[in-house]
């Protein structure tokens, strides 16, 4: 049986691969929903005169949304529990490191303290919203994941970003640590009618990555400055990849913590029974 691919030219898997591959892009749109539309805020923030401080408005279009989200069934309580949670974990780091001079958010604000918005944190909560919804979309699952090693590393990690103004940078052996920890740890995803893996620790890297494209765009935007984007923007030093990359565990930690109380955490059934290609070609050659 001869089919539409082979009268182009092209073999079954390789198109197969192509829609595969839009499929997961699509995905992951849909699940950067939260992230996307707090970025559209600040666009509409910077370039638009509003009647109240633009932080202000922010912080009221940012609670709006995440009551959104709650109410059309896009985020249970429990996730914007804990996507609470990290933007109170992001907002301490933003009120430390704007003390030390880190950065800085330009302009004023009835809801800014100690130099800080009160809609920070919302950036944070952002990369929760991510894993909440890239859970859900992608039926996420993990496999020989250690709780508690993990937590430890995370806490480390996040500590880590205060303690280096005093003592030695940490982040390197504790992130050698942390690759230790999750060194036989994957993480499961479906595309389409697929099953996919792939080792956790590099999903943090790959989040980082972008995340590390989201903080260019958010200084771009005025959002908040680096010392060295107050005259001029410029790129933001490659070295937050990393960072960013390490304070995933975080989130992942917090969210991992609901998925276990929901039962939805864990994957069942050998490794081996996950798929990682196409079958139909097999299909169609019993066919031919």
């Amino acid at each position: 049986m001869t089919t539409w691919t082979d009268r182009i030219g092209l073999p079954s898997r390789f198109v197969f691969g192509c829609l595969q591959f839009l499929r997961f892009g699509w995905l992951e749109v849909v699940s950067c929903l939260f992230p996307g539309l707090l970025f559209a805020g600040l666009a509409v923030a910077k370039y638009v005169d509003l009647p109240i401080a633009r932080y202000d408005a922010l912080l009221i279009y940012c609670l709006a949304l995440t009551g959104l989200f709650w109410l059309v069934g896009l985020e249970t309580w429990r996730e914007v529990a804990v996507i609470f949670g990290f933007h109170l974990i992001g907002l301490g780091l933003e009120l430390f490191k704007v003390r030390v001079g880190s950065w800085e958010y330009p302009g004023d604000a009835v809801t800014k303290i100690a130099g800080v918005p009160l809609f920070a944190g919302f950036m944070y909560a952002a990369v929760g919203s991510y894993l909440c919804q890239a859970w859900r979309r992608f039926d996420l699952r993990v496999s020989n994941y250690r709780p508690a090693l993990t937590t430890v590393c995370a806490v480390l990690i996040y500590a880590n970003f205060f303690t280096h103004h005093w003592i030695p940078d940490l982040r390197i052996p504790i992130a050698i640590a942390l690759l230790v920890v999750l060194r036989r740890t994957w993480v499961f995803f479906t595309v389409g009618v697929r099953r996919y893996r792939m080792p956790l620790a590099l999903s943090f890297a790959l989040i980082g990555f972008f995340l590390w494209i989201a903080e260019n765009a958010g200084t771009f935007l005025d959002a908040w400055n680096y010392p060295d984007q107050i005259s001029v923007w410029r790129v933001v030093h490659p070295a937050k990849f990393g960072a960013w990359s390490l304070l995933v565990s975080m989130s992942f930690v917090l969210v991992a913590s609901v998925k276990s109380f929901e039962g939805r955490l864990y994957h069942r059934g050998a490794i081996a029974t996950v798929e990682t290609a196409p079958q139909h070609d097999d299909a169609n050659r019993r066919e031919a």
